[in-house]
């Protein structure tokens, strides 16, 4: 059995994990993919002669150099082939095989997995510390329940370890820990609230279920 003071301790620490869990999340942004914004390609478009947008400015470059060629053959006396310099038809290189300066760099599908995890891990924690704190310590001030605050130690542990890791196989490990253990202090206390007749817990239960849910999903 635990008294409010119990689980304002437990409450503290999966708070602070969910802290720790932003801080994490905040040092390691999702990258874009390797694509040119808009801006980007304007302004390389202007200082690259070489670069020519796909579209309308592609067209034109294709129409002026056929009427260059054509020019060439119907002058008297020249042949296309003994050209000069300025007659010498270069293809153009390809806008993907251009450098482009600033752009993040392409985002593995596991980066992309990890980072999806740890957003979906931090917003099922602050959600769980909301149903504690808004309707399950109002509960427990009238009804004892039973829970394990050890639980959410060890939760805050891990994602201690975390902050830790850059990213990695121990960083996964650890991610992954961090998930179960949620999930073992979700399904936990929906297992307290199973054998409390008091149909105030009805909501509570339904938020739960809910956190579980997408836990499970993830």
């Amino acid at each position: 059995m635990a008294d409010p003071a119990a689980l304002l301790v437990s409450i503290g620490h999966q708070a602070g994990g969910l802290h720790i869990l932003q801080a994490v999340a905040a040092r390691c942004p999702p990258h874009s993919p390797l694509q040119p914004s808009h801006t980007q390609t304007v302004s390389a478009s202007r200082s690259n002669p070489g670069w020519h947008m796909l579209g309308e400015e592609t067209e034109v470059s294709k129409a002026a150099g056929t009427q260059e060629l054509e020019e060439e053959r119907e002058a008297p006396g020249k042949n296309p082939k003994e050209g000069d310099e300025s007659g010498d038809l270069t293809p153009l290189p390809r806008p993907e095989s251009l450098a482009w300066p600033g752009l993040a760099r392409r985002v593995t599908l596991r980066e992309t997995a990890l980072r999806s995890k740890l957003s979906r891990l931090q917003e099922a924690t602050s959600w769980l510390v909301e149903v504690e704190q808004t309707l399950l310590l109002p509960l427990l001030q009238q009804q004892p329940l039973s829970f394990h605050p050890k639980d959410s130690i060890e939760f805050r542990n891990i994602c201690s370890r975390m902050a830790l890791q850059r990213e990695g196989q121990q960083f996964e490990r650890d991610l992954h820990e961090a998930h179960q253990c949620l999930k073992t202090i979700t399904e936990k206390l929906i297992c307290s609230l199973a054998v409390v007749p008091s149909d105030s817990c009805i909501p509570i239960r339904s938020a739960l279920r809910q956190i579980l849910q997408n836990l499970l999903a993830m």
